[in-house]
């Protein structure tokens, strides 16, 4: 970390004016500046360099030229984006190790997706609450957690609804929802009977149903059909059966409709059978955006296909979708999917200080879907620094 003292010593040949005594160095008004950056927060419309001080965990102004002498600390972001902090709604932090990893990338705030069921719930409650970020749980509609090689939904009991109330009973500071993998190796036939039980474990606590979509026995349509306003689809784009599309290629009308009655839309990256290039490039040509991109970042992930979230972002600006709107959704998007984040994903004056800079490298990057299909991308968004809770930490290089 930088101090006044240090960064202005270092600037004043530039001509940045010195400080005119340590009375001033005692008195800051600010505990961190972030400086000179590109700031992108799509929450306030905001795209222009200008700098963001913080104060108390919080952030206390955004605007060009502050004051470099009213900070204890500077962080010089110039050539860089000073967007909000990433929020990844899609991930498997099994080990305690995860979130820290997460954090490195620029994500200060993330979700389990269901990892774990009402049996082993505990488990994953502890990596969240050890954290240094801010880490929230979806609870396996499935006791058991995620099994394999058979899914966990093959024997229907396993969705057992009094215990994963009393699960969410125990943990209401942390279990924000609930999972639901609904794939025919997983569910089977059973997949709609699982999204009616997902919807009566939620029902006394009015928390929202994420569903994994994509190679599923029952038609897509069938399965928006048991969704409130709130759920979640992961896996948006996964390729057929039963995508979002129909055997002409056009984007359903259930889905649509679905979106406008306030379903969410989401990513989920991951590795298998979970997003295609020509499935992802056909939904936006059609007008179709994913709500949110989230990672389904995992160890076996985090060295094939996903790697980190700025990474999974990255692809969607080789697909061509705007910067202003990846960083949306990976932040101010998915800060609206969950109320455990509605302070989350801005940069607005009072809001808490968890805020990523990037770098927006130029270059040629390689990039792979979930068929391995290789594509050359341009731009690539790196973490290089990050501050959760108006603290300092180092990302990744």
């Amino acid at each position: 970390m930088q101090t006044r003292r240090a960064f202005l010593c270092r600037t004043a040949a530039a001509g940045v004016a010195a400080l005119s005594g340590v009375s001033r160095v005692l008195a800051a008004r600010y505990d961190l500046v972030i400086v000179g950056g590109r700031v992108i927060d799509p929450a306030s419309r905001l795209d222009r360099v200008m700098d963001v001080a913080i104060q108390g965990g919080r952030i206390a102004a955004v605007q060009p030229g502050i004051a470099v002498s009213d900070a204890d600390a500077i962080l010089d972001a110039t050539g860089r984006l000073v967007v909000p902090g990433l929020i990844d709604i899609h991930t498997h932090t099994r080990v305690k190790a995860m979130p820290s990893i997460c954090l490195s990338d620029g994500v200060t705030s993330l979700v389990d997706g269901g990892s774990q069921g009402a049996d082993r719930i505990e488990e994953i409650i502890e990596v969240a609450k050890s954290a240094p970020n801010r880490v929230r749980v979806l609870l396996n509609v499935a006791r058991t957690g995620i099994t394999r090689p058979e899914g966990e939904f093959m024997d229907i009991s396993r969705a057992h609804v009094t215990l994963a109330q009393q699960a969410i009973e125990r943990h209401r500071d942390m279990i924000i929802g609930v999972k639901a993998r609904l794939s025919r190796a997983v569910a089977g036939a059973n997949d709609l009977e699982v999204v009616r039980r997902a919807q009566a474990m939620v029902a006394p606590f009015n928390l929202p149903v994420m569903v994994h979509v994509g190679d599923t026995v029952s038609p897509l349509q069938d399965i928006l059909e048991l969704l409130k306003p709130g759920d979640i689809v992961t896996h948006v784009y996964a390729p057929p059966p039963h995508s979002i599309f129909d055997d002409k290629g056009q984007l359903l009308p259930e889905v649509t409709a679905a979106r406008r009655r306030g379903v969410w839309f989401d990513i989920g990256h991951g590795r298998i059978a979970h997003i295609t290039w020509s499935m992802a490039e056909r939904a936006l040509a059609q007008g179709f955006p994913p709500d949110t991109i989230s990672s389904d970042w995992s160890v076996a992930g985090s060295t094939d296909q996903v790697f980190n979230f700025p990474n999974v972002l990255s692809k969607f600006l080789l697909l061509g979708m705007p910067l202003e709107q990846v960083i949306a959704c990976g932040s101010a998007n998915a800060a609206h999917v969950f109320p455990a984040f509605s302070d989350r994903g801005t940069l607005r004056v009072g809001n808490p200080a968890d805020i990523a800079v990037l770098e927006l490298r130029d270059g040629s990057f390689e990039f792979v879907d979930n068929e391995n299909t290789v594509r050359t991308g341009r731009e690539k968004l790196v973490a290089s620094e990050v501050v959760v809770g108006g603290k300092w930490v180092s990302g990744r290089s």
